[in-house]
């Protein structure tokens, strides 16, 4: 316990080296580890023991030693001993022995004539602070360091903040001194449960101390659970006259529970006060750039929001919040189109541990999300795996909705059809636990697809009631409206339910006046009408399917291509947007090489391009093209690689290529495995040849 790195004044992450409880190995006095200490031995006992405790040398040492007449030779007599080292600590086996050994009475008065020592000299206790609470003794002093130091540490170190709070309590605090701010170090590392356990002790109190900050945890612990309106509530039980710099975040879970009336007078009521700090122009910049985001000019919001994630960054502050800058400005760029935007402001966000480690994983699904939208399945997954491994804890309610509508995500576009099945169940129990709010319209439009697909709408219905109901109440602002609609029109196409499509479509033209993706996808909206009334122009097609692409979703336009020349009536329309699906949507090379690929390009598009965009309800369970299953049908019929090629205007090459990567696909083994297989993927109509 002595020694350089027990020196008073310091406080390290894991001071328990040589602790005063737990040594390496037992020795009794009197055993081996610890000869027989008697006699004109006493002295050296004495000074031992002294050293165990934490008295140092040349000082501090307790009163009955410290002055005493032959002090150098009580020491040398202690080294000779073999049991104190040169650098003046007590080996570590004689150490617990001597505690052991000794009345505890005995031990704690020394341990406070140590604490006189050290406050006498003007010093911090540091670590000893934290090894006398460890070792059991109750002292104020100690008690008061330790709070102290873990306020200094709290916004910068919440998991240093919470083992300093709880040696607090072991040196004699009350539980409920300082509860506000160990919930908040609770919920800075994730452990939502104990912080809430520790606010609603507080909140109970008649008139609880900190009671702005427990508020702001209680806020932030319901937001994460996925019940943003509670926070809101939580808010306006505070209320106005004791808001202060609270109100900005106030203002978060107002508007994003849908009370942007109640927010706008909250902040009228609770001008800023104070210095204009990093945080304090963070918090600022939120609420302002999410007050854009709901009128007429959105375009507005996103570098406020990302000017607010930068100051957020820089401050170092890790306090709790109903949602991060960085996520809010992630959102706002996905919702205008700009997922590469917000993989910029994620990365910075989780590079400067914005929010702790509580943060973490939602800014992680966030990125995986962006990835998503932009194709890139192997990013998403990737993001995915380090939101579960971001901290100590389960992923909260709020988190868990996102990862499973991720899962549906990337199953869909894989064309998965198990694994989609699989990940919709997964995604049902996680939306029992959570309610709708504004930031979470982008799983709850995943949803919505996916449960057309899987003809289970009603499982959602309620929910996307309350997404358009709270939508309603902001005055459908575009920004965050915009890509809800885009999803019920899919949703419609899926469910071949065009009356449910009208009105959804023309939300989407209404929205073009002040949104640049409300008009790209309107576009989308219409070509997709018209591809399935086999009514359409192929260069208005590949105009919309390049547009979709443009504003970050590569998939949904190389999907509209792929479907519209599954359906053109001239072979060159069919080539010229097979070439833009494959532009758009970029595969492995066909294998055909030179003039022969764009006769290949079926291969370069997914089953899913050609197959999910229909009104069929589901993509071809096969996982073949809509090539491949057109070879198939032929060579079912029994035709020759020369005959299949001369009917569908490829070469007999080409036609060789299909039928090898069928095998692979279907998993034959022979021919005449390939031609059962193909029965059975192409289902009736095809009896063998």
């Amino acid at each position: 316990m002595t020694g350089p790195d027990h020196m008073p004044g310091h406080f390290r992450p894991g001071a328990d080296d040589h602790s005063l409880t737990e040594p390496a190995v037992i020795h009794e006095a009197g055993s081996p580890g610890l000869p027989d200490l008697t006699g004109g031995s006493a002295a050296v006992r004495e000074l031992l023991l002294a050293l165990s405790i934490g008295f140092t040398l040349p000082s501090p040492l307790p009163r009955g030693l410290e002055g005493r007449d032959g002090l150098d030779a009580i020491i040398a007599a202690a080294k000779d001993t073999g049991l104190l080292l040169p650098d003046g600590t007590v080996v570590g086996t004689a150490q617990y022995a001597l505690l052991k050994g000794t009345p505890t009475g005995r031990i704690r008065a020394l341990q406070r004539e140590l604490v006189d020592k050290v406050l006498e000299e003007g010093r911090p206790l540091g670590d000893l602070a934290r090894e006398l609470a460890r070792s059991g003794l109750q002292d104020s002093r100690v008690a008061m360091e330790l709070e102290e130091a873990a306020n200094k540490v709290l916004d910068t170190d919440p998991r240093l903040a919470v083992d300093l709070y709880s040696e607090a309590l072991l040196a004699g605090n009350g539980e409920l001194d300082n509860a506000a701010r160990r919930a908040q170090a609770a919920a800075a590392i994730g452990d939502m449960d104990a912080a809430g356990r520790l606010v609603d002790r507080l909140l109970a109190l008649p008139e609880p101390p900190d009671l702005r900050l427990g508020v702001d945890v209680a806020a932030a612990v319901w937001a994460q659970r996925g019940m943003l309106a509670r926070s809101a509530d939580t808010y306006g039980w505070l209320g106005p006259d004791r808001m202060a710099g609270s109100a900005p975040l106030a203002a978060v879970a107002m508007i994003g529970s849908g009370n942007a009336v109640a927010a706008e007078e909250l902040l009228a009521a609770s001008p800023p006060t104070g210095s204009p700090t990093l945080l304090a122009v963070a918090l600022s910049l939120t609420q302002e750039g999410l007050r854009q985001t709901l009128g007429p000019a959105p375009q507005l919001a996103l570098p406020e929001l990302i000017r607010a994630s930068d100051m957020m960054n820089a401050s170092g502050a890790s306090i709790p919040l109903p949602e991060t800058p960085g996520a809010l400005a992630a959102l706002c760029a996905i919702h205008s189109g700009e997922p590469a935007v917000a993989d910029h402001v994620l990365k910075a966000a989780l590079a400067a541990g914005q929010g702790g480690d509580a943060a973490r994983p939602r800014l992680f699904l966030l990125q995986a999300w962006s990835s998503m939208q932009q194709d890139n399945a192997d990013e998403a997954r990737l993001s995915i795996n380090e939101a579960v491994k971001a901290n100590h804890w389960p992923l909260a309610p709020r988190d868990e909705l996102l990862l499973a509508a991720l899962d549906v995500g990337l199953a869909r576009r894989g064309s998965d059809v198990h694994e989609l099945v699989l990940a919709w169940d997964r995604a049902r129990e996680a939306m029992m636990h959570v309610s709708v709010d504004l930031y979470s319209l982008l799983p709850w439009g995943e949803l919505m697809i996916a449960a057309a697909r899987l003809r289970e709408t009603r499982r959602v219905s309620h929910y996307l009631d309350a997404a358009w109901e709270l939508l309603g109440r902001l005055r459908n602002p575009p920004l965050w409206s915009v890509p809800l609609h885009w999803a019920a029109v899919q949703a419609a196409l899926l469910s071949e339910s065009p009356t449910e499509l009208a009105p959804h479509a023309a939300a989407l033209v209404r929205a073009s006046e002040h949104s640049h993706l409300a008009s790209v996808l309107a576009a989308g909206g219409k070509a997709w009408v018209s591809v399935l009334a086999s009514r359409f122009e192929a260069s208005d097609v590949e105009t919309a399917a390049r547009g979709l692409a443009a504003v970050g979703m590569p998939w949904e336009g190389a999907r509209l291509a792929g479907h519209a020349a599954a359906h053109a009536e001239e072979r060159r329309d069919m080539v010229r947007l097979l070439a833009c699906a494959r532009d758009i949507h970029p595969q492995s090379p066909s294998p055909g090489g030179g003039s022969e690929r764009a006769e290949d390009s079926h291969n370069d598009v997914p089953a899913h391009v050609v197959a999910e965009g229909g009104m069929t309800g589901a993509a071809d369970p096969s996982g073949l093209s809509a090539r491949e299953r057109e070879v198939g049908r032929l060579l079912l019929e029994g035709k020759t690689y020369r005959e299949i090629g001369e009917a569908i205007y490829i070469s007999p090459r080409t036609a060789e290529h299909h039928v090898a990567r069928m095998r692979r696909r279907l998993g034959a083994e022979s021919r005449s495995e390939l031609l059962v297989r193909l029965r059975l993927a192409l289902g009736e109509g095809y009896p063998p040849p």
